[in-house]
């Protein structure tokens, strides 16, 4: 049909140029009519022919460069660049990465060809390759993955060997290295993005945003409650420094929250007048606002209350001031309640209920918010007014490092993380990065579990491993799961950021990547040292 139009419109215009060139009249050259000095924006004919006949005609010339331009370029987006010479597009081949163990889809897995082009899989486990010059060869794609692989051949190289042929699909089975398991990507752009090339999901809309820091989470108003540090939007390359947030539904048994691939959450972003992700915590002052700490009480009357310690940055992650702010149902944006610290007053730096907190109650049946990253650091008692108060609130000391489960004398340095009261185990559990790890100095991340909250706690268990890739603040999520579910869902901050790696990974940099750790995995690995 597209050589069709494309043969037709060539013999036509090559009859209009025999016609016009014996013509006298036609002194038209390039789109100009001497007659009407109003130029075609679109200049001459593709192939270099007149597309007006002769200088009588001028006053049709829009409609007919128009019409013609219409026709040519539509017949040369369909028929793939025929028009130019080059090879006809087609169909992508779509190659997908899953988990040989339960057949999952593998996010974040990247391919790359003997000259070096990459792909990563998208949260459907994904790729849509369509390269003119390899399609129908025998192509050669290596395989890695942040704790998924395939076994080295003779020669060392791990990957597998392909024949893309459009509108195909090749499965490749990979081994997952690592206890937990990666479920996809919660922000950013192109979740689904090569899925949908393949024509796949044509239903999933992204949020809009391109990328963002760390998260803090709580319940609020029956809705699970969404904030996250500095985000990027495809605007500018200067985003959101006042903390973007969402919100979502509240999981139930009958719709849980996805804890497997493919990955699709759905975020009710707060937006401005012109439906753009805003900022929510516009404190005054200078620098970002940052937030850390958040939670729901109660008040005096009963009234539910969400709070945060918020902090105003000025220099590369340095505070100039830090504070409490809770939110405006009204304003739909957090609000400064009280200054507790400032730099300029030359005061040391005081302990802050921060990181992420969790609810406990003592053998006494007090209430109590323990505020840890990882582990308690402080706890004040769980009131509105308690959490006000800074005379209320009391330091914990928690270990800065745990022995390492497979080798006892040596140290796991924590760096952050969270708990929580996991019901299938009747056990509090802790997940956190490690400080100074290997391979990655802030991507490997493990488990630790205790009777109580202060311990003492378990020899820490890796469950999940980066190559030369961040992945700092991880969140744990009882929110997300049935208070007796026998697997943890946590996720962090998937970045290129304090790591050696000298290229992000294209979408997936600076976004929160979700995992699931399975408590039977890590009962199973414990029996096994």
């Amino acid at each position: 049909m597209f050589r069709f139009i494309r043969n037709y419109l060539k013999s036509n215009l090559n009859k209009r140029k025999s016609d016009n060139s014996s013509s006298k009249k036609n002194s038209l050259i390039n789109g100009y009519c001497p007659e009407d000095s109003e130029e075609i924006k679109m200049g001459n004919s593709f192939f270099g022919l007149s597309l007006v006949e002769e200088n009588s005609h001028c006053r049709m010339k829009k409609r007919r460069v128009g019409l013609f331009w219409m026709v040519t370029v539509a017949a040369l987006f369909l028929s793939g660049g025929e028009f130019c010479g080059g090879a006809a597009a087609a169909e992508p081949f779509r190659i997908q990465l899953v988990d040989q163990e339960n057949q999952w889809p593998v996010p974040l897995m990247q391919l790359k060809t003997v000259d070096n082009v990459s792909y990563v899989t998208d949260n459907a486990g994904v790729i849509a390759f369509n390269e003119p010059d390899l399609m129908g060869k025998e192509v050669w794609f290596d395989i890695s993955g942040h704790g998924y692989g395939v076994s080295a051949d003779g020669f060392g190289y791990r990957g597998v060997r392909l024949k893309p042929v459009p509108g195909e699909t090749a499965i490749v089975k990979v081994e997952r290295q690592m206890i937990a398991q990666r479920v996809g990507r919660l922000t950013g752009s192109g979740l689904l993005a090569e899925s949908q090339k393949c024509g796949l999901y044509p239903e999933w809309r992204d949020t809009g945003v391109l990328g963002c820091d760390s998260v803090q989470t709580a319940l609020y108003q029956g809705k699970v409650f969404w904030a996250w540090g500095d985000t990027s939007l495809a605007n500018y390359p200067l985003g959101i420094f006042h903390t973007s947030a969402a919100v979502t539904e509240l999981p139930t048994y009958e719709k849980p929250f996805p804890a497997q691939p493919p990955l699709m959450p759905y975020f009710e972003l707060f937006r401005d007048g012109e439906e753009i992700p805003c900022g929510v915590a516009p404190m005054p002052g200078e620098g970002p606002t940052w937030l850390s700490g958040m939670l729901t009480l109660k008040n005096a009357q009963g009234n539910e209350k969400l709070c945060a310690v918020y902090s105003k940055i000025k220099e590369f992650l340095t505070p100039y001031e830090k504070g409490l702010c809770v939110w405006s149902d009204e304003k739909k944006q957090f609000e400064r309640v009280r200054v507790i610290w400032e730099r300029s007053s030359e005061q040391p730096m005081r302990l802050f209920p921060e990181g992420h907190p969790v609810y406990w109650k003592d053998e006494k049946g007090k209430d109590w918010i323990l505020f840890g990253d990882p582990l308690p650091r402080l706890k004040c008692p769980a009131s509105y007014e308690a959490w006000l108060d800074t005379n209320s609130w009391e330091k914990i000391e928690s270990p800065m490092a745990l022995p390492d489960a497979e080798n006892p004398e040596q140290q796991v340095r924590l760096h952050s993380g969270s708990m929580q009261w996991s019901g299938y185990l009747k056990r509090w559990v802790g997940i956190f990065v490690q400080n100074g790890g290997n391979p990655s100095e802030l991507g490997e991340v493990w488990y630790t579990e205790a009777e109580s909250p202060f311990g003492p706690w378990s020899p820490a268990i890796k469950i999940l491993t980066h190559q030369r890739y961040t992945f700092y603040n991880p969140r744990l999520h009882p929110e997300l799961v049935p208070a007796d579910s026998p697997y943890l869902l946590f996720e962090g901050t998937y970045s290129k950021q304090f790591s050696s790696e000298p290229v992000a990974t294209p979408r997936w940099d600076y976004n929160q990547v979700l995992y699931r750790l399975d408590l039977e995995d890590v009962k199973s690995k414990r029996s096994k040292e």
